[in-house]
């Protein structure tokens, strides 16, 4: 059962346990769970039957919070001074000592972070004192949710609760910004102008559209079949494993492994999907001469942890 919040201390102590909670921000209600737990975070992909690891947005509840996980350029410092609390997500590259989930990230070095600009969000994050990353809250595919009763409508028994914040006043996503390369470009257009954001940091690019010519380097979802790859060969759906091979386990492993990251012993996908970022960069960092991946199954987030499999295994150009 899903509960209607009043108190953003009482959604703050769930969130801080691990349970998924529902906010409004000035754009929409997002999703929210604890950034840095990696079980939660995998949780907002199952109760949004999300296809896909995509990067998700970690709020903050001022500027300082979200520098202390990424790196902040001039450009960036401008933007937070203009834009911030508000409508607008910056993609910025992670620090070394970042606190965030690689699953949060999608298992790349940036992260999407934003400052919202709703007073019952901003009180949720100063009570919660963790970084919230928050899709909105819908089934994936649905329109966004403005209102708590849409939420309900939407999740209602998937999450733990909802903290009512109102009609959102936006009622349009945040723009989303890549600072992450030499230049900036437009991910999602949203509550934030381009114009206005040029206004302060100059002219911002286009990605190119998917097929369209050669494949754009971007820190966005979707926009490159590799995204994090490891460096080592990835051999799908193993069901032996060679001795001079790592093991990537789905349940009891293979005979013979002996070096071996383990998603989940009891094939708990959930638990899977939270390790698997996680799992690829250790067994990577083994140097050994490739890594077996044993098969995952294909209902629940299954689907998702292969497709992402499959875009490591890409051939690395």
């Amino acid at each position: 059962m899903t509960t209607l919040l009043d108190d953003p201390l009482d959604a703050a102590a769930l969130l801080r346990a691990g349970a998924l909670v529902a906010f409004a921000t000035e754009t929409v209600y997002g999703l929210g769970a604890d950034a840095r737990n990696g079980t939660a975070v995998a949780a907002i992909f199952e109760a949004k039957g999300r296809p896909h690891f995509n990067p998700l947005i970690c709020h903050f509840p001022d500027a300082e919070s979200a520098w202390a996980e990424v790196r902040a350029d001039g450009r960036a410092l401008a933007l937070a001074a203009a834009f911030w609390p508000g409508p607008l997500t910056l993609v910025l590259p992670r620090r070394a000592d970042c606190r965030i989930d690689l699953l949060a990230g999608a298992g790349l070095d940036t992260l999407a972070v934003r400052v919202p600009a709703h007073d019952g969000a901003l009180a949720l994050l100063r009570a919660a004192a963790i970084p919230i990353a928050a899709p909105s809250a819908n089934r994936s595919g649905r329109i966004s949710p403005t209102t708590s009763a849409h939420v309900i409508s939407e999740l209602g028994g998937r999450i733990a609760a909802v903290l009512e914040g109102g009609d959102c006043a936006v009622g349009l996503e945040s723009t989303v910004l890549d600072l992450a390369g030499g230049g900036a470009v437009l991910l999602r257009p949203g509550g934030v102008p381009v114009e206005a954001i040029e206004a302060v940091i100059g002219p911002v690019g286009r990605p190119l559209p998917l097929h369209a010519g050669p494949a754009p380097t971007l820190r966005s979802p979707g926009m490159m079949l590799s995204h994090y790859a490891p460096s080592l060969p990835l051999r799908l759906n193993a069901t032996e494993v060679g001795g001079d091979e790592a093991l990537l386990a789905f349940g009891p492993p293979l005979p013979g492994a002996a070096r071996v990251f383990q998603l989940s012993e009891s094939r708990d996908l959930t638990e899977a999907a939270s390790r698997l970022f996680a799992g690829l960069r250790a067994l990577d960092e083994l140097g050994v001469c490739g890594i077996a991946a044993m098969p995952v199954p294909g209902e629940g987030l299954g689907p998702a942890i292969r497709d992402r499999l499959i875009r490591a295994a890409e051939p690395k150009n």
